[in-house]
């Protein structure tokens, strides 16, 4: 044990990785030591507009860095998992951005090299580490709406700009990876469980990436979920969770206030007239409630990661997947249990 924060390797000069130095930067418990580019003199150019000490003009030199404790890869959804396996060969525990992968097969062999060389892979979804989702947990888990029967997730923004990576087929663009499995996430989240079976449509860029996605997903246990992600609408983000006795609504947002208020009310009661009790939560940047959670799993032990856990990561990669293959037979996907 040390008193001195856990020293991150940021991987990329993205406008992500910006965000993220710039969330955890008031933190005493997590510090970016050093960032990485293919360019050095990029990675040069970039630390010191981020204030981070130490740049290396290659991601194999960040990794090989002693001073380095851990990594955080916010690459282009392509990348993940071959920089996320490079780190774990490393011995370098790995935060890992959304989605964790490009599909389910990677996922796995992601965490298996992460077993094999011992150290700890996690992936990122800041909401999960806000106030406002363990009240979420806190609520379901006492059935403060009954048993849930229908959950509504959505997320959309607008995307347009054709050299976004969001839109690159090669970089792992579309929507349903980038918004869609957020979405997805916060379903498993309520569900607790991966869908039996998933039927979805999607409409199609020209160079094959989605632009907006919907999918209907059934649950063993009867619970019926609607996901949609959009690159073609105005902001939104919200999630509807019915149950017997009542109903939650939430943005499970990232970084609230930043992005708006953090949304969370409860209507307890099936009457017509029952009303939404507005509950207050405290806000703050995600990145940094994720990034200091992950300094805690590694000093303390998973039970204090926040986040999602290896098999609701694989959940959610291998629903992404039948979602995409569904968008494009037409035909429901089933799911292995």
């Amino acid at each position: 044990m040390t008193d001195r924060p856990l020293r991150f390797g940021v991987l990329g000069a993205a406008n992500i990785a910006r965000a993220f130095i710039a969330g955890v930067a008031p933190s005493n418990r997590v510090a970016v030591a050093a960032v990485a580019s293919r360019d050095p003199a990029r990675a040069e150019a970039f630390a010191r507009e981020t204030g981070v000490p130490r740049s290396h003009g290659s991601y194999e030199a960040l990794l090989a860095d002693p001073e380095i404790d851990a990594v955080y890869v916010p690459l282009p959804n392509s990348l993940h998992a071959q920089w996320a396996i490079r780190a774990v060969e490393h011995g370098k525990p790995v935060l890992c951005e959304k989605p964790l992968a490009m599909s389910g097969a990677e996922a796995r062999a992601m965490f298996a090299a992460a077993r094999r060389h011992g150290v700890a892979l996690v992936e990122g979804f800041p909401y999960l580490a806000q106030v406002q989702t363990a009240k979420l947990r806190e609520l379901l888990a006492a059935r403060i709406i009954g048993k849930v029967r229908t959950i509504q997730s959505a997320f959309g923004i607008t995307s347009a700009d054709p050299a976004n990576i969001r839109l690159s087929p090669v970089l792992g663009g579309g929507a349903l990876l980038d918004a869609g499995s957020y979405a997805t996430s916060l379903i498993r989240v309520v569900a607790g469980a991966r869908p039996a079976r998933v039927h979805a449509t999607a409409r199609f860029a020209g160079n094959g990436v989605d632009l907006t996605t919907v999918a209907t997903l059934e649950f063993a246990s009867g619970l019926l979920a609607q996901m949609s992600c959009s690159f073609e609408t105005g902001y939104h983000r919200h999630a509807l969770i019915t149950g017997t006795d009542g109903v939650i609504e939430t943005n499970f947002l990232n970084h609230p206030p930043r992005s708006g208020p953090a949304l969370l009310q409860v209507k307890q009661g099936i009457a017509f007239d029952a009303a939404f009790e507005q509950l207050e939560v405290p806000a703050g940047n995600g990145f940094l409630r994720e990034a200091e959670s992950f300094a805690d799993m590694l000093a303390h032990g998973p039970e204090r990661w926040t986040g999602a856990s290896e098999a609701e990561s694989i959940d959610i990669m291998d629903t992404l997947d039948a979602i995409a293959a569904s968008s494009r037979s037409g035909r429901w996907v089933e799911l292995a249990g």
